[in-house]
């Protein structure tokens, strides 16, 4: 297994919390282009199959934009400009509220629940490859940290 300071290719000591920094950009940066290059076989990104797993997930219920935002993974995404461009996919329907004009609800189209049908198995093929080092334990212990981390 290649360490860290060879991944970025360095000789220099770092001190173990900003090394633990680092690894973790650099290890997000790394995921991120293994789930970029997989949603782009679906002609997706990463933020559009986040709108269609909320959507999704409301289980027939439409939702507002500023619900889907704050549901968000990557929070500084232009949520309108994703789900106009679903929209033009066929993958979600906006609708007017006919109690308030000015909210407009998207929900998910079947189109769209067919394409996450397709998703879904090869996106867990894919996640269990690239965690396939990591033990249930280890991933408890991971996630325990990574929230203490942000508090």
């Amino acid at each position: 297994m290649v360490s860290f300071e060879q991944e970025i290719q360095t000789n220099s000591k770092i001190a173990p919390r900003i090394r633990a920094g680092l690894n973790i950009i650099h290890t997000s940066y790394w995921l991120n282009d293994r789930l970029n290059s997989f949603f782009k076989g679906f002609d997706l990104s990463q933020p559009q199959y986040n709108v269609l797993r909320i959507l999704r997930g409301q289980r027939g219920r439409p939702i507002n934009l500023k619900d889907i935002h704050s549901r968000m993974i990557e929070r500084n995404s232009n949520t309108t400009r994703l789900v106009e461009k679903l929209r033009i996919k066929e993958l979600v329907d906006r609708t007017t509220c006919a109690e308030n004009r000015r909210k407009v609800e998207i929900s998910i189209t079947k189109k769209g629940l067919a394409l996450l049908g397709q998703i879904d198995p090869e996106l867990s093929e894919m996640e269990s490859e690239i965690f396939k080092r990591i033990t249930k334990s280890d991933a408890v212990d991971l996630n325990t940290l990574l929230n203490k981390l942000r508090g």
